[in-house]
């Protein structure tokens, strides 16, 4: 089974440079803006997490951009959960422009789970298994 979602944002003002297209720092926001949306629809929120004595910071994140958005534009951000064997979490992000479906930024993001004190996990917590295990993966 494939967990995926998708997000809408309009492009604002303050997120586009002297060029006037997005800066190229607001794609890493638009992927934040994804992972939330997928956590909520998945319950898997970052407060989901949490209740369980969890963070899961970023640890890796990378963007290829293919085609600038600009003010006013209509990003569809499509966020893919992928599945790992090690105590992680990946995504893979795909933003399009809704106008024309063009393609403008790919990317992955890797999580890991640490205590609250911060005390790296090297096995996936009992929650996050039976998290999968609902899901189908």
């Amino acid at each position: 089974m494939e967990l995926t979602d998708r997000k809408e944002i309009i492009v604002r003002f303050s997120e586009v440079d002297s060029m006037r297209i997005v800066w190229h720092g607001n794609y890493l926001r638009y992927f934040e803006d994804g992972r939330e949306s997928f956590g909520l629809k998945y319950n898997l929120g970052y407060l989901d997490v949490y209740r369980h004595n969890i963070m899961i910071p970023l640890v890796k994140i990378n963007c290829d951009f293919k085609s600038p958005l600009a003010y006013g534009d209509t990003a569809i951000v499509e966020t893919r959960f992928i599945p790992a064997e090690a105590a992680k979490i990946v995504f893979e992000y795909k933003i399009l422009r809704k106008q024309d479906l063009v393609i403008a930024a790919t990317g992955t993001s890797t999580q890991v789970f640490l205590t609250r004190e911060g005390e790296l996990l090297l096995t996936a917590p009992g929650f996050f298994n039976d998290w999968k295990k609902q899901w189908g993966l």
